[in-house]
């Protein structure tokens, strides 16, 4: 009886943290498409399974995971604790890996001057991948706690969840590969997500519902815009 009333929750965890977890892998998907081919796959199998590794060893230290609620310090009548610093610091470097990603894609891109960017090695990506599984494992971690009471419950959440994203992360990152003007869009979401991280930090809660509803209208938009521009392009000629 006791296993058929964690079911539910269970199952509401596993949504939410898919949910959560397709920021992790638009990032990964984007920064992979920096290396070979041959090395894509290897990005996103070792910066979802380092996330895994990381999200069960945080489950690990539950009591530590609790603590970061507390307040360190207090600057101009606002409370900082552990995971509000972590979530500043997350989303301002989510913040500056998108404008530079934004930049580097709608202006060096096309403009025949620009100097040869260095290449990016895979230690490099797998560190900055690194950095943002550390802050979204947080945030995940203590949306779990606050959702269920077994340990096991989470535990199995978080291994069905990275199981889900690696069968979709090779599916989404050749899509968007595929789509420049799904990357753009993609990347300003990453923004969006940066801003609301920080915005958390500072204890002004923006309703993430409000943020994936926005883009998965425009999502919808620039979709039908691919599936419809070339046909109006061909009446035209």
């Amino acid at each position: 009886m006791d296993i058929l009333n964690s079911i539910v929750p269970l199952l509401t965890l596993i949504v939410l943290e898919i949910i959560l977890g397709i920021d992790n892998i638009i990032f990964i998907s984007i920064l992979a498409d920096k290396l070979p081919p041959e090395q894509r796959d290897r990005l996103r199998y070792w910066g979802l399974g380092l996330a895994m590794v990381m999200r069960l060893a945080l489950l690990a230290l539950i009591a530590w995971i609790l603590k970061l609620d507390q307040t360190l310090f207090t600057v101009a009548d606002i409370n900082f604790t552990g995971k509000g610093l972590i979530l500043l610091t997350g989303g301002l470097f989510l913040i500056y890996k998108s404008t530079k990603e934004i930049y580097h894609n709608a202006e060096l891109n096309n403009d025949a001057n620009a100097p040869n960017t260095a290449k990016s090695t895979f230690r490099d990506l797998l560190i900055q991948v690194l950095i943002l599984d550390l802050v979204f494992s947080v945030d995940s971690i203590i949306t779990a706690v606050g959702m269920v009471d077994e340990l096991w419950v989470m535990y199995t959440a978080v291994v069905i969840t990275v199981g889900v994203m690696m069968i979709a992360a090779k599916p989404i990152s050749t899509f968007i590969s595929n789509h420049p003007s799904f990357k753009i869009l993609a990347l300003c979401f990453l923004l969006m997500i940066g801003m609301s991280l920080v915005a958390e930090g500072l204890h002004f809660e923006i309703p993430k519902g409000y943020i994936y509803f926005s883009m998965a209208f425009a999502f919808l938009v620039d979709f039908i815009q691919i599936k419809t521009v070339p046909a109006g392009a061909k009446k035209g000629e």
